[in-house]
């Protein structure tokens, strides 16, 4: 009779190497799984509070529908009470997408890495707008010059037309900063909410921007003989959809491609009435970076 023993040895590398094999086998799994939680994940967009929450959300519904559509993963939309609170939303990973003014893009390309990949432009083919100086239709107000010590509303620290650029133009009129020249200044909130201090003369002159102008009176908010435009800027940037730097690159170019294709099939929304989306860089807001460095505005004065 052949007596056979194990050799114990061979029994322990056995052990060892089936344990390995089901390591890896579940590791890969698990991998699997990630992806495809990865895959399923939900896309943010988050959207600076130009106007009302509800109008910024309406406006932007038909592209988040086409986006989930095509890039087939839910997609939803998150705003805030200011414009700071959609840069720190992007900078704590919240937000994958975000619509930005350009000045508030500026912040978050160096707080939360956003980068600039595609903005909205109208039917005349120019996505440029130019920020504006209102005030009620019969006020004695003519111009900039005749703000001195009066009570004026811009819209938010950190919007480009209803705060840098007014604060500029007041700039290059006075040669002082608006708080040493305006008798009391107070932000709205939100460029609708500007438009109606004037129109109800809470104010005596608000800032603001063409676009919103003239959408309110489309609207019938307000009209030539409720709000007189006294000044107007130089145009500016348009405000850029963009995604977070560390998104995936796959994802990245998905979403790009959506947002500059989406005028072949459908009517493309956003800010204002827009015929399609082209291609944003940094570049296109290197003036608005200009006007930063020209007035000496620091992150504290901007994302406060």
């Amino acid at each position: 009779m052949v007596v056979s023993r194990r050799n114990p040895l061979l029994l322990g590398i056995a052990v060892v190497l089936i344990g390995a094999i089901s390591s890896c086998a579940l590791l890969n799994s698990n991998s699997q799984k990630e992806n495809l939680a990865d895959n399923d994940k939900e896309i943010v967009l988050g959207l600076i509070p130009a106007e009302s929450n509800e109008e910024v959300v309406a406006q932007f519904e038909p592209m988040r529908a086409y986006m989930e559509k095509k890039i087939g993963r839910p997609i939803t939309m998150f705003t805030a009470t200011d414009y700071a609170g959609i840069v720190e939303a992007m900078r704590r990973g919240r937000v994958d997408i975000a619509w930005f003014g350009a000045l508030s893009y500026i912040m978050a390309e160096q707080e939360a890495g956003a980068e600039a990949f595609a903005v909205g432009v109208p039917e005349s083919g120019d996505s440029t707008y130019n920020g504006i100086m209102m005030v009620p239709a019969d006020s004695d107000i003519q111009s900039i010059k005749d703000l001195e010590g009066k009570n004026v509303a811009f819209v938010d620290p950190a919007s480009t037309s209803g705060g840098l650029v007014p604060s500029f133009m007041v700039k290059q009129t006075f040669n002082r900063d608006p708080q040493e020249v305006f008798g009391r200044l107070t932000y709205a909130g939100s460029h609708d909410a500007a438009m109606l201090a004037v129109r109800n003369k809470s104010v005596d002159a608000a800032a603001s921007h063409t676009v919103i102008y003239q959408t309110m009176i489309d609207r019938g908010l307000i009209t030539e003989q409720t709000n007189r435009i006294i000044a107007k800027s130089a145009p500016i940037p348009g405000p850029p959809l963009t995604y977070r730097r560390d998104l995936d690159d796959k994802l990245k170019t998905q979403i790009r491609e959506t947002i500059l294709n989406a005028h072949n099939d459908i009517d493309v929304t956003g800010f204002g009435k827009l015929a399609r989306y082209e291609v944003a860089t940094p570049d296109d807001y290197n003036p608005i970076r200009e006007m930063i460095k020209t007035l000496g505005l620091k992150r504290e004065e901007i994302l406060k």
